[in-house]
């Protein structure tokens, strides 16, 4: 019985730790998205053609060819169904490597209070607009993504560029404004965009009163790294989604932690 013999060294250690953040980061792309469902299928498709053609390889000559094509396609087709995915990740090694985004890090660790103060100023006129929202019940969907998407959004929206205020987001979201009718986008410190019409999720099993602003804001994070907070019209209840899932009825401080933890 041959033993592969492994000798540690630096480069060996590495190779290791690039793969795993590599593969670390592909996970958090996809996690909790469609993606996850299209690479299980792709791989169920994949592994039942393997098994087949093994049992029996002579008398199953089409279905060979099949899982030929399959190996010769396969990166082509991984490009091709993942696009959205792999510019998301590339986009993710663009931001990290930036100066800013390792400037972040630095306050992070060395002066964490400082930021915490920062952060709060940054989501306390959401929530102060989002209980004034909820005691009038104006209906309302604010979306959060990490990294704005000019190509996904932008063609949908309205384009805004604005600085995050209370009065802001209850004019966008009153029911006479010509932009209530959709999301709101932000991305940092400001409004990216107002109106966006956002995809809807496909799910079957949600709650009857859940019309199609918390179908989209569910929708939404479903297919991109974003949170979304959802306001109801009819009851003024408030729900967070993240990831497909949805909380429904939280409490004020309860956004309050979900937001310092997201946004």
């Amino acid at each position: 019985m041959l033993l592969l013999k492994f000798s540690p060294n630096f480069f060996s250690v590495l190779d290791i730790l690039l793969v795993a953040v590599i593969l670390y980061q592909l996970y958090n792309l996809v996690k909790g998205t469609i993606a996850v469902n299209i690479l299980i299928g792709l791989g169920v498709i994949y592994l039942i053609l393997l098994g087949l053609v093994s049992l029996d390889k002579d008398n199953m000559p089409m279905t060979g060819k099949i899982l030929s094509n399959l190996q010769s396609v396969g990166i082509v087709a991984i490009v091709v169904v993942f696009q959205q995915e792999i510019r998301r990740f590339l986009l993710l090694v663009g931001k990290n490597a930036s100066l800013q985004r390792n400037r972040e890090w630095w306050m992070y660790f060395f002066g964490k209070k400082k930021v915490e103060k920062n952060n709060y100023a940054r989501i306390k006129p959401i929530i102060d607009a989002c209980k004034s929202m909820k005691q009038t019940r104006t209906g309302a969907l604010i979306v959060f993504v990490k990294y704005y998407d000019e190509q996904f959004y932008q063609n949908s929206c309205e384009v805004l560029e604005a600085k995050i205020s209370k009065r802001l987001l209850e004019s966008i979201f009153q029911k006479h404004s010509p932009l209530h009718d959709g999301a709101v986008v932000i991305a940092g410190n400001k409004i990216k965009s107002a109106s966006c019409i956002l995809p809807l999720t496909d799910k079957t099993d949600l709650p009857a009163q859940f019309g199609l602003r918390h179908r989209a804001g569910i929708g939404v994070t479903e297919s991109n790294d974003a949170t979304a907070i959802i306001v109801s019209e009819e009851t003024g209840e408030i729900s967070y989604a993240k990831h497909g899932r949805v909380k429904i009825n939280i409490s004020f401080a309860e956004l309050e932690k979900l937001l310092n933890k997201d946004f």
